[in-house]
């Protein structure tokens, strides 16, 4: 199995690909990777390149493309999770948890009980280190596509992104009457769902009826209240396991 990289669109023209920065420096210094080493590029946008290093240097390693093709590594259906912005490394686990998983994108959200508040200095900081989380995890378990990730918008924003024709779920410890496993277990496969969880502290009432409003359906996970990042890859993993591809069988390139 050969060795991997993310890479730019834009680092790879016709049968040339030219890598430069943190991943020329993994090939160079750590694999002491060199001409004549067979890799694969991801360009992050679903496809693939079989390449032979041609030369290298301090900062660059030029490759030869041998073969292009479809990645591979897709659910079927695209699942976007708005996440209220967690303290600590949870954001970070639930990146790269849910990228493992087969999330598509994921929306940081400032509710009323946040803990965290981010000025738009911070917003753009972190969001650039939530990126970075994705790719590293999008490559490690050799998925085609680098999920992104989107600067923290407020929760009525939030809601605006929700298609109205889209299932959307709410994960909610008051709701007692539907759970997420009947739900989607009585609906049609859509090609999209998202996923919308508070924060450490919970939702309000007023989010909630918010999130109502557009069409958002309250669910339960189950009889234990779990924490944020728990409950967000809980229910990332029950609509993939009905509705995309976890539990089938392995097949890679």
């Amino acid at each position: 199995m050969t060795a991997r990289f993310i890479v730019e669109p834009g680092d790879i023209q016709g049968d040339a690909a030219v890598i430069a920065g943190a991943e020329a420096h993994h090939m160079i210094r750590v694999l002491r990777l060199g001409p004549g080493d067979i890799i694969t590029l991801l360009d992050g946008q679903g496809s693939l390149y079989h390449c032979r290093i041609e030369e290298k240097t301090a900062g660059a390693v030029r490759c030869r493309v041998l073969e292009k093709q479809p990645a591979g590594g897709e659910p079927p259906l695209r699942v976007v999770l708005l996440q209220g912005i967690a303290k600590g490394d949870r954001m970070d686990t639930v990146i790269q948890k849910g990228t493992e998983l087969g999330a598509s994108l994921f929306v940081p959200v400032h509710c009323r009980r946040s803990v965290v508040r981010l000025d738009d200095a911070k917003a753009a900081a972190r969001r650039e280190r939530w990126q970075r989380i994705a790719a590293g995890a999008a490559k490690q378990c050799r998925r085609a596509l680098v999920p992104e990730v989107y600067e923290p918008v407020t929760w009525a924003n939030a809601l605006r992104l929700i298609p109205p024709e889209a299932p959307a779920f709410l994960p909610w410890e008051e709701e007692a009457g539907r759970s997420l496993k009947n739900e989607l277990q009585s609906r049609r496969l859509p090609a999209q769902v998202y996923i919308i969880i508070g924060p450490e502290g919970g939702l309000e009432k007023e989010e909630v009826a918010a999130a109502q409003e557009r069409g958002v359906a309250p669910v339960s996970l189950g009889p234990r209240i779990l924490r944020t990042e728990t409950a967000a890859l809980a229910a990332i993993s029950m609509v993939l396991y009905q509705w995309g591809d976890l539990g089938a069988a392995a097949h890679g390139t």
